[in-house]
């Protein structure tokens, strides 16, 4: 009688802990996050692309300020980690968004079913975005001037 010995290997993969999580979030937009438990510390890698607001201890606004990827971290006041957050910031394009290319010059344009504006946004062409800034700037001093009296 032969007597085979049968060598198996398993891969057994563990769920993630329910604290490690990831969103992903349009440049210049707000989410909300709340965490499993009382948050005292909270840390970003990157806060050029995103940036937390903490509303009280479990719940928090993420702001996506620049395109990439980055985390956050949250601690509790023993110095438990609660969250671990992967966040990804992406472009702030939508259904209601428009791209225009004209070989390697892009504009970018916000429309409603009725109108289009060109809006500076990372990625079109130094010109437009420059134009465009510069006459939202002039705009934002002009309100402001206006609201102080001068």
């Amino acid at each position: 009688m032969r007597r085979f010995l049968l060598a198996a290997s398993f891969v057994i993969a563990a769920p993630a802990p329910a604290f490690c999580a990831g969103m992903s979030i349009a440049m210049d937009e707000v989410r909300t996050i709340t965490f499993a438990g009382p948050v005292s510390t909270v840390y970003v890698g990157n806060p050029a692309i995103a940036d937390i607001n903490m509303i009280d201890s479990r719940h928090a606004f993420v702001i996506g300020k620049g395109m990439g990827a980055t985390n956050l971290i949250a601690l509790n006041s023993d110095g438990k980690q609660i969250a671990d957050t992967h966040i990804a910031v992406l472009a702030g394009t939508s259904a209601s968004t428009l791209i225009l290319n004209r070989g390697a010059q892009r504009v970018t344009y916000n429309c409603t079913s009725s109108h289009c504006e060109a809006v500076a946004e990372p990625g079109d062409s130094k010109d437009v975005f420059d134009t465009i800034n510069s006459q939202l700037s002039a705009h934002s001093d002009t309100a402001h001037k206006a609201a102080a009296g001068q």
